[in-house]
């Protein structure tokens, strides 16, 4: 299998929830032991050789194309779509479908991941024929995230939304982060806005094979002030 170079990393949101930090950054943006979010994403993509990038835009545009520019400090290309409108995690993904290679990786903005992509790779490389993969990981707080439910050999049976009554047998947290081929495409709908994980996903899991890779590399949301507090505490105690 072709070498993974591309990935879309989803950075329209509000980032409500980490205010005040975001009154005037974007949430891709809010710094991390000083530095942006967004910086250690370019940063580890490029160690896992990743040479184009995709950032779709919307909240405080300008903060992010004067920090990133055209991304060859990380030694990457970048190429942005703005949107007037919040088009959703899938519509994002869609702005690119036009530069999008047979796999690309996507990721949420508001994690912060060291995870190794080329293993994510070579976990798709065991099942070509899939939709794709996606990380996964133990909850931390399975009440209040989004999971999967998995058969015995990891593929994905269905996605379950917060919150949960009952948790099934076997289940993982989805970490927001993906390995996608093009197929995705025939799922995502040709409207202005449409979600990845609550309404394409569950539609194509009707249709295709999707497995998941699960990591103990530190892969970790920072959407709400505990876990960016929780995410600049472990980075401090590795130093």
């Amino acid at each position: 299998m072709s070498k993974v170079t591309q990935t879309v990393i989803l950075s329209a949101g509000l980032g409500t929830r980490l205010r005040p930090l975001t009154d005037n950054l974007p949430k891709v943006m809010v710094p991390i032991l000083g530095r942006p979010l967004l910086g250690y994403h370019l940063e580890q993509l490029k160690k896992c050789g990743v040479d184009e990038v995709f950032l779709n835009l919307h909240y405080l545009p300008d903060v992010i194309r004067n920090y990133v520019g055209d991304g060859s400090k990380w030694g990457v290309k970048v190429t942005y779509k703005f949107e007037s409108e919040i088009r959703g995690t899938a519509g994002g993904i869609k702005n690119f479908e036009s530069d999008l290679k047979d796999r690309f990786f996507v990721i949420y903005g508001d994690m912060f991941s060291l995870l190794d992509y080329e293993k994510l790779a070579a976990e798709h490389d065991k099942n070509p024929e899939s939709l794709g993969v996606a990380v996964v990981g133990n909850p931390d707080h399975p009440e209040d995230s989004d999971i999967v439910e998995l058969d015995v050999d990891g593929k994905i049976v269905k996605l379950h939304r917060k919150p949960h009554a009952k948790l099934p047998e076997r289940y993982k947290e989805l970490l927001a982060t993906y390995l996608f081929t093009r197929r995705l495409f025939d799922y995502i709908p040709d409207v202005n806005t449409s979600n990845l994980d609550h309404e394409v996903l569950p539609v194509a899991l009707a249709k295709e094979n999707m497995h998941t890779f699960e990591t103990s590399d530190y892969v970790k949301d920072v959407g709400t002030p505990e876990r960016y507090r929780a995410v600049e505490d472990y980075l401090a105690r590795q130093k």
